[in-house]
């Protein structure tokens, strides 16, 4: 297992850690609108360290774990991390634009994230299967990921907790776009899972432009 990859997920479950019992901590780093209009923009980053719970911080982790070997190996690590924290900073991008005039609006994860290395994983490996211990037969990765994205809008529209469902999609797009930015020849040898990506993202900003989130 890549040593840096093991790094990421060691720095996001210390820093959960310490959110978990230090309210003022979780306080000060979370994504929040209101301060983030105020100045302060690195809560767009260090939102991406904190979690909920520890179901949270596992969900994400293992996600991490299991798609970003593919990443690395396909593109190396400086293009994970490029991957890895450029979907981070679209997630919260997103998030922003879409709450901007709700100032009261917090989220936290590492979910943006996680979801760009999860689009680049499919797109780099479209062929790629996935196996749950309960689930007996192999998932697709890109139903896994369509899917997480589709959950992901039930998550936005009924609003029951500050995971930051939102900056999936921009996390997302920015995989997405950064993926076919380093390698363009995806778009003729991969076209299906090309457009297949794209339905749930559209979906959102059809949602999104209708007011029905």
């Amino acid at each position: 297992m890549d040593i840096l990859l093991l790094v990421i997920i060691g720095i996001t479950a210390l820093v959960s850690f310490k959110g978990f019992n230090d309210y003022d901590f979780f306080r000060k780093y979370e994504f929040h609108v209101g301060r983030i209009r105020a100045g302060e923009q690195f809560r767009m980053i260090t939102s991406g360290f904190l979690h909920l719970d520890f179901a949270h911080l596992i969900f994400n982790m293992l996600t991490l774990y299991f798609f970003a070997p593919i990443v690395i190996d396909r593109l190396g690590n400086i293009y994970f991390l490029y991957i890895y924290f450029g979907s981070m900073v679209a997630g919260s991008l997103l998030t922003l634009y879409m709450h901007k005039n709700d100032y009261s609006y917090r989220a936290i994860g590492a979910s943006g994230a996680v979801t760009g290395i999860i689009y680049s994983s499919i797109l780099l490996y479209p062929d790629l299967n996935l196996y749950f211990f309960f689930i007996p037969i192999p998932i697709p990765g890109y139903i896994f990921g369509i899917g997480y994205l589709l959950y992901s809008i039930y998550g936005m529209k009924a609003k029951r907790d500050n995971i930051g469902h939102t900056a999936h999609f921009g996390g997302a797009i920015g995989g997405y776009l950064i993926t076919l930015i380093r390698q363009p020849s995806l778009i003729e040898t991969n076209t299906r899972m090309v457009i297949l990506l794209t339905i749930p993202i559209v979906i959102l900003f059809y949602l999104h432009k209708t007011n029905k989130l």
